[in-house]
Parts: structure tokens; C-alpha cells; sequence
């Protein structure tokens, strides 16, 4: 089935690529391929899957949906599971947005509610610029692509995201932070004349493609500040940090702040296809079909969304992923102290990435930054966990971080065979390295590069 697969699917097909396998059965975290083989998945189909594979809470709204013989598909008119979706989703909003909150069901995709709050900020502001910032994956269409690291057009200006490992101004930590801030304001205040005026700034609070990046809550709350004080709306992208993932059920409580517009998909949907914008009430500029789309009324999405809002929600599903991730954090970070091909480990809740890198780089003329990134190595863990019965996905600066998105439903005893497998894929992967890669005249002290006294 592969190889059938392989000769009739475009060449942009990308799992399928890395990940050879025919998922027949599934529950929860456990996926059974049609050959028997029973595999851990902390892929979670890119995080859309919230409460694991086949959750007993989703199949029954789904169900129940299909049962009651209403219509499946009815574009935006009202139906009871919008109502309901609509009522659950506010119920979980930050109290100051949902006060003054106005919904607007796009299209199947974040890709389409990226569109849909850049063209809705857009239209409230009169204004066609757009701040982004480098890394950014803000869905893959032309429009969309106006905004991400991608991005060709004028409009959209990008910004330093702040970051430890590989800070752009190479400090890191709160000055690092504080850094990108200004850089944004000197962006903003010494503008030539003629510069496009934004309409908007765009930014996600973990960067999930962009290797697992949580955004510092201090620079967070600067971006607030900053965009506030200019009447500069601010759309978090919440696509992927959403539903409970980071810890919290929105990322931005994390930080307290308060967006103008968010962006939600991925998990939003209960598993199924739903792309959702949330702003306030007086950016709702639109005349009726400025902004439409055909399956912009997903009801079995809403029925499935809404149950998976409400579980996370009563059985605190964002805290147990607070808590479950900073100990699998706990657990990983020593493997920067003992293997020099792991560089970095970051997350924020059940948002994980493993950075790996080249151990034989060379050091620099003062100090030693981080060494490149290893994609190969990178493909290399994902590989050896496959054969240990462990899915896992890559992102990052040429898809050189190894990610972990288990479902918030993970058990104690399951996140110990995940960090097992891991652990003792990574542990494979750098016997290999270490062979490939002697070392550099540089000493390698406790598994990092460590600069050589006087060289």
C-alpha cells in the first residue's frame, strides 16, 4: 500500500514519506498498523488530535450528531451544534475577549483562518501591513504566505522571535528578549515615509514549525503593550497551543495577555476539519459576504469540537499537561549533558522538541555558538524510534528538531515507554554520530562543546 501510495500521490506528499505505515486501528495513543504492529503515536496527527485517536467522548458526539438526521452540512446557518460549539468555546476564552467576542467559522483549515484575521484586520484598519516574525507557520496558501518567514511581499514585515539556543542577537534569556522587543518598536517608530502602516501583527505563543519556540511571557506582554499603544491589532495564532496543549487551555494565559484576534484549527475540531476566528466585537467590519466559504459549517466538527472543549475543560486535561510536561522536560534535558549530537531541549506543556545538531562543528573566533543543526540526525531518531514503536514528528531550522505531540489523555506509565523508546533511539542515533563525526579541536566536556583555554 506504500508503494502504491508512492507512485500515485503528488511529490509534495510528506508523511507518508518518513512514516511507512497503514494505520488500520486506533485508540487513545496506541495506533495498530495492518501488519499487527501496535505503535505509540506523539504525532497526534500535528496535534489535531487533543484527547488521542478514537476518544469514547468524541465517537459519541459524532454519533449523536449523525443520529438526530439534521443536516450534516448547512453553511453558516444556525443549527443546535453551532450553538453549542459557540457557547462551550466562549466559556473557555480569556473572560476579557469572550466579554466582547465575535466568532466567525472560515473554512476547514488554520491555513483559512490565518487568511480570514489578516483580511479582517485588514478591512478594520484600513491599513495592508502586516508584522510577522522569523519562523512563523501561519498556513500554507499564497495569501497566508503574505505574513510567515516565507513571505515575498512588502507587506509583511518580519520581525526577531526571541529565543535561548539561537538567539538572533546571540544572548539569549531576558536580554535577548528585551532586544527583539526594541527591535520591533524601532520597526514601528522609525519607519520611512511611504512604509506600509500595519494593519496588524501576527505571532504564535509556542512556534510550533519553527522548532518548538515558547515565546518568553515578558516579551509577550511587550508585543501587548506595543501594539496597544499604536492601535495595532494583535492575532495570536493559537492553532497549534490551543485546547489545553501548553499547559494552559489558551497559550496566552500563560502570559495574561490579552489578544485582539485569535486564530484556533488543529484540535479545535475534536479531530475533524474546522477552522475558527475569534475577535472582538469592534474590528466586525465585514458586510455580509466579505468573507465566505463553502465549509465554513463543519457540523460534525462543532459536535466532535465542542465534546473535546468540554472534556479538557471539566477534567483538567491543561493542567495535567502543565505538570506531565515539565517532567518529561525534566527527564530529557540531562541528554544535552551526555550526548553532544542534542543541542537543545524545549517545550512548554505537551509541546516537546529535541534539537539536534553537529557535534564536530567548529568552534567560533571568540566563543561557540550553537553548533548547525543535523537534519540527518534528526531523520535518523525519528527512524530508530519508528522501529522502537514510536511515532514522532520533526520541524524546526531544516527539520532538525525531533517534536513530541502526545495527546493530553497520555498516561504516567505511557509517557514512561515513550521517554524509554526515545531516549534509547537518541542513545543509537549518537553511537552512530560519534563514529561519523570525530572530534573537533575543540573539548567535548560532560557532552557539549566546550572551548578549548587559549584556541
Amino acid at each position: 500500500m506504500p508503494r502504491s501510495q508512492a507512485v500515485r500521490d503528488s511529490a509534495a506528499r510528506t508523511y507518508a514519506r518518513s512514516l511507512p505505515v497503514v494505520p488500520v486501528r486506533a485508540r487513545g495513543l496506541t495506533i495498530e498498523d495492518a501488519d499487527g504492529r501496535r505503535y505509540l503515536d506523539c504525532l497526534s496527527g500535528a496535534g489535531t488530535l487533543a484527547l488521542g485517536h478514537n476518544h469514547p467522548v468524541v465517537l459519541e458526539a459524532i454519533r449523536k450528531a449523525l443520529d438526530s438526521g439534521a443536516p450534516v452540512h448547512v453553511l453558516d446557518l444556525a443549527t443546535p451544534a453551532r450553538d453549542a460549539f459557540t457557547t462551550e468555546l466562549l466559556r473557555t476564552l480569556p473572560p476579557e475577549l469572550a466579554a466582547r467576542a465575535r466568532v466567525r467559522f472560515c473554512g476547514p483549515s488554520g491555513t483559512d483562518a490565518v487568511e480570514a484575521a489578516c483580511k479582517l484586520v485588514r478591512a478594520a484598519t484600513g491599513h495592508t501591513g502586516m508584522l510577522a516574525f522569523t519562523g512563523a507557520h501561519a498556513g500554507l496558501t499564497m495569501g497566508a504566505l503574505e505574513a510567515p518567514a516565507g513571505a515575498r511581499d512588502i507587506r509583511a514585515a518580519r520581525l526577531p522571535y526571541p529565543q535561548d539556543y539561537r538567539c538572533p542577537f546571540g544572548i539569549g534569556g531576558e536580554r535577548g528578549a528585551e532586544l527583539a522587543a526594541r527591535w520591533t518598536e524601532s520597526v514601528l517608530d522609525d519607519a520611512e515615509p511611504g512604509t506600509p502602516v500595519p494593519a496588524g501583527m501576527i505571532l504564535e505563543p509556542v512556534q510550533g514549525e519553527g522548532g518548538v519556540l515558547p515565546a518568553p511571557d515578558g516579551w509577550l506582554r511587550r508585543m501587548r503593550s506595543i501594539t496597544a499603544v499604536r492601535s495595532i491589532p494583535l492575532i495570536v495564532d493559537e492553532a497549534r497551543t490551543g485546547v489545553g496543549r501548553t499547559g494552559r487551555f489558551w497559550a496566552v494565559e500563560h502570559s495574561g495577555v490579552v489578544p485582539d484576534v485569535m486564530v484556533l484549527s488543529q484540535a479545535i475540531g475534536g479531530s475533524l476539519p474546522l477552522g475558527v476566528v475569534v475577535h472582538r466585537d469592534d474590528l466586525d467590519v465585514w458586510r455580509p459576504g466579505t468573507h465566505a466559504g463553502a465549509f465554513r459549517g463543519n457540523r460534525l466538527a462543532m459536535a466532535a469540537g465542542a465534546a473535546t472543549l468540554a472534556h479538557v475543560r471539566e477534567n483538567g486535561l491543561a493542567e495535567r499537561a502543565d505538570a506531565l510536561g515539565a517532567r518529561i522536560l525534566a527527564q530529557l534535558r540531562p541528554l544535552t549533558e551526555r550526548f553532544a549530537c542534542v543541542g537543545d531541549v524545549r517545550g512548554r506543556g505537551l509541546m516537546i522538541g529535541i534539537e539536534m545538531v553537529t557535534p564536530d562543528a567548529p568552534p567560533g573566533s571568540d566563543d561557540i555558538g550553537p553548533p548547525p543543526p543535523a537534519p540527518s540526525l534528526a531523520t535518523a531518531v525519528q527512524r530508530e524510534c519508528l522501529r522502537r514503536g514510536l511515532i514522532v514528528d520533526l520541524g524546526g531550522s531544516h527539520a532538525g528538531v525531533v517534536r513530541l505531540l502526545p495527546p493530553l489523555t497520555i498516561t504516567d506509565e505511557q509517557t514512561n515507554a515513550v521517554l524509554d523508546r526515545l531516549t534509547d533511539a537518541i542513545d543509537s542515533v549518537a553511537a552512530t554520530a560519534a563514529a561519523r563525526f570525530p572530534a573537533h579541536p575543540a573539548r567535548v566536556r560532560g557532552g557539549r562543546l566546550a572551548r578549548v583555554p587559549g584556541g
